[in-house]
């Protein structure tokens, strides 16, 4: 019991997810460059650990309690989408899209394009000339 209510250890389990909506985006701009630098499967690895913790926490906010995901029945009798499709649907596309995955791919996207243009502006590698022995 914290604070004199019984649910608000629930509060901690949102701190990663505040956070990564603050941090975030930075945090994965730079994973993108990283790996755009670097081969390897290294940082490959990272850009998926570094924001599974508040990735995951913030998805079983929205997907529990299951009892939202029950569809409604129409007059008809067919049955409607569930209500809490759209909510998850916007979910994804702002918090795991928009926050997560859109900055590692700029960050990747950008470094490429640079060293792309740099390797242009300095023209065709040459080759070292072997030495007549």
């Amino acid at each position: 019991m914290m604070f004199g209510h019984s649910d608000d250890w629930w509060a901690l389990l949102m701190l990663p997810t505040l956070l990564w909506v603050l941090f975030g985006p930075f945090a994965m701009v730079s994973l993108g460059v990283w790996c755009a630098s670097a081969p390897g499967r290294r940082p490959r690895l990272w850009s998926v650990l570094v924001p599974l913790i508040p990735v995951l926490t913030s998805a079983i906010l929205m997907i529990f309690p299951l009892g939202k995901w029950e569809r409604p029945r129409r007059v008809d009798g067919g049955l409607d989408p569930p209500p809490a499709l759209d909510d998850l649907l916007g979910y994804l596309l702002v918090y795991v899209g928009g926050i997560t995955v859109l900055p590692w791919l700029l960050g990747y996207v950008i470094t490429r394009l640079v060293r792309f243009v740099r390797a242009r502006r300095r023209g065709p590698a040459k080759e070292p000339e072997a030495d007549a022995a």
